[in-house]
């Protein structure tokens, strides 16, 4: 083996040695940080709510939402004077239906739309000019979309400011898991590329919040609300502009020189570092690159690329097919019913805020120690349980114009905290994390940028249907998102290689010991081994 790494776990793969270092902890954290703007955008443009007199306030929080400036009465008259009357009007309408408007979730969706525009694009330059630039791009492109929505005068102003939103949240979603990837050292990868997760969901609590404040504020409050998310955004900016590439990046544009002394910089001295190891398989992965003259999203195309391509489409089709929307969906009406009357939207948002980080905080410390198949696993067997459970109860006791039983309404408030937690604890985390990490580098750009693009693109979907959706199906739309956890949970067991520990150079070697995905993929660097 190149410079005299030794095996990881006798398998094949190497492991370079080494320790966590002050400028790698510092330079992940910085990056990591760009996932405030994910989560500050979701939480301050991503709550559907509107007080209607004698009924229950609905909201759509997390993962499929609406602005939460949106339930401010100033910014209604001033872009949607319709729809707010149009709410009013139907304040007795089923509680499955009355937000199903595809006007409001148009506009909402119009952001999602572009953020798949801003991924595929940075896919195909972040070749040429590195990962840094594009988080610093995406930095950028947010601040100044979150100024324009800021002082928008006019409808047309604020979808501009969505758009560029939306461009830079691309940039960011595509650059930032493969960064963190390519800089953290393998035994602490999962636990770092889990901190950009972890950072949305903060971001989205600290939004909520200041929502809850400037709601108070009549007239401009909502202007307030959209401007301080340049504040994530000159965060995200001032550190890109203050860390170097990864040595992966720098090596790919023939920076040789620049990515030995970032990798040195990262890994620094000690016993057991090889950083001579693990810089020649860099550059042995980067010849293999420049072999081959095909673009990337060409590359990944072929047969041998086969279980990359079916993990960039896998992962955010199940991400969205976990039932994350509809459980929080249903989260002000429990809040109203067990008391909290007129902050219920804020409390389930922060409560369900809190668990989200919760669950990500601990899936970062176990995904490097028992591995992410055991994440999938209790996560599936958790969440699967609880849809389960709230199918149910809310079908037997939530209806057109009825009110939860109190003792009922906290059951399914209990079920709704430990679903989120269960979802941010597996597939919320390891969304990020496995396609940010499983790529080999001559299809990595394409591989994360697909499955990120996929994923908004998806998130435009439905935000799109999925009131009509829940409008259709009412309680069994809990039992359809079940039956989809026991597809994915099962596809996890069985397709998803276990990745712990495993330096990205050697992926390629851990899925040609799969049982399944072994007939697609040689493993050219380490011979033929048994398949696993």
């Amino acid at each position: 083996m190149p410079g005299g790494a030794f095996l990881l776990n006798s398998g094949g793969m190497a492991d370079y040695g080494g320790g966590l270092t002050v400028p790698v902890v510092v330079t992940c954290l910085m990056v990591a940080s760009g996932g405030l703007i994910f989560g500050y955008d979701i939480g301050i443009s991503g709550k559907l709510a509107f007080t209607c007199h004698c009924y229950e306030v609905c909201s759509v929080v997390h993962w499929f939402r609406m602005g939460g400036v949106s339930e401010m009465e100033s910014f209604l008259k001033k872009f949607l004077p319709g729809l707010l009357k149009g709410t009013s009007a139907h304040a007795h309408k089923d509680v499955y239906c009355m937000y199903n408007n595809q006007a409001l979730t148009a506009f909402t969706s119009s952001l999602y739309a572009f953020g798949m525009v801003g991924t595929l694009v940075a896919s195909r330059v972040t070749r040429r000019v590195g990962r840094q630039a594009i988080m610093l791009i995406g930095g950028a492109l947010f601040l100044v979309g979150a100024l324009v929505n800021a002082f928008a005068v006019h409808i047309a102003m604020l979808i501009v400011g969505r758009m560029l939103l939306g461009l830079g949240l691309g940039c960011s979603g595509q650059a930032t898991p493969v960064y963190l990837a390519e800089v953290s050292p393998p035994r602490w990868r999962g636990g770092f590329i889990s901190a950009f997760p972890l950072f949305i969901s903060v971001g989205y609590l600290v939004a909520n919040l200041v929502n809850y404040g400037t709601s108070r504020i009549p007239e401009w409050g909502w202007r307030l609300s959209l401007g301080l998310a340049a504040v994530p955004a000159a965060v995200m900016v001032a550190g890109a502009a203050c860390i170097p590439d990864t040595p992966s990046s720098l090596v790919l544009r023939g920076r040789h020189d620049e990515a030995r002394a970032a990798l040195q910089r990262a890994r620094a001295r000690g016993k057991g570092v090889d950083v001579g190891a693990e810089f020649s398989d860099i550059l042995t992965a980067a010849e293999s690159d420049r072999r081959n003259e095909e673009g990337a999203f060409r590359r990944i195309l072929r047969r041998e690329y086969r279980p990359y391509l079916v993990m960039a489409v896998a992962f955010p089709v199940f991400l969205n097919l976990t039932g994350v929307a509809i459980t929080a969906f249903f989260s002000p009406i429990l809040f109203r019913t067990v008391g909290f009357e007129s902050d219920a939207a804020l409390m389930g948002a922060v409560i369900l805020g809190v668990m989200n980080i919760g669950g990500i905080f601990a899936s970062g410390f176990a995904m490097d120690r028992y591995g992410r198949k055991l994440l999938f696993v209790i996560g599936g067997a958790l969440m699967f349980t609880c849809q389960v459970a709230m199918a149910s109860i809310i079908g037997t006791h939530l209806g057109n114009g009825s009110k939860m039983p109190k003792s009922y309404a906290v059951a399914v408030l209990i079920l709704t905290f430990i679903f989120s937690a269960s979802f941010s604890w597996s597939w919320g985390a390891l969304y990020w994390t496995i396609p940010g990490e499983i790529y080999p580098v001559e299809v990595r750009s394409a591989g994360q940028g697909a499955a990120v693009a996929l994923n908004l693109g998806l998130n435009f979907v439905q935000a799109q249907w999925f009131l009509a959706m829940l409008c259709a199906f009412k309680y069994g739309a809990f039992l359809f998102y079940a039956s989809w956890l026991v597809v994915m949970t099962a596809f996890a067991v069985a397709l998803v290689p276990e990745t712990k520990g495993v330096p990205l150079e050697s992926m390629g070697h851990v899925f040609a010991r799969h049982w399944y995905w072994g007939r697609f993929v040689e493993d050219h660097k380490y011979g033929d081994d048994e398949s696993t």
